[in-house]
Parts: structure tokens; C-alpha cells; sequence
């Protein structure tokens, strides 16, 4: 069984393995109906379709997010 003629050093090693933890930009598409930002295979955030079926009433949500009275953040006591 062939060996290593040399030791390996840190920094090479490191250097091979850091090829395999490279940061990939994420797919965004455009939506056929809005043409907004989206990712493949989900609902678009500003129109709210999927496909030509509408899966989420945006216009409805936002509503929600406007009567909704605006929440405080909690005091947390560090003694």
C-alpha cells in the first residue's frame, strides 16, 4: 500500500479543505407575473403566487400589518 513520501502540513491541509466551504449566491429569478426578486420554488413575497395559483393574499397581510398597533419590546431585569 503506497504512503505518504512527506507530512502534510497544516497549511496545505487547511487550504484543501477550505475549498469545500465556499459561499454560494442564492438562484434568484425574476416572477413572470410581477417581475419582482424570487427564489425558484417559492411563492413570490410581493405578489403572492405561485405558478398562477395565488397561495398568499398580500394585500390582506399588509392590511393586518397596518391596524396591528405597534408591540414594545419587553424590559429585561439583569440584577
Amino acid at each position: 500500500m503506497p504512503l505518504p513520501k512527506r507530512k502534510t502540513s497544516h497549511a496545505r491541509t487547511t487550504r484543501r479543505r477550505a475549498a469545500n466551504w465556499k459561499i454560494h449566491v442564492p438562484n434568484v429569478g425574476l416572477c413572470p407575473r410581477c417581475h419582482a426578486p424570487r427564489l425558484p420554488h417559492h411563492v413570490c413575497p410581493a405578489c403572492g403566487f405561485y405558478g398562477n395559483r395565488m397561495v398568499i393574499d398580500v394585500r390582506a397581510r399588509q392590511r393586518e400589518e397596518e391596524e396591528a398597533p405597534p408591540q414594545q419590546p419587553e424590559n429585561e431585569d439583569h440584577s
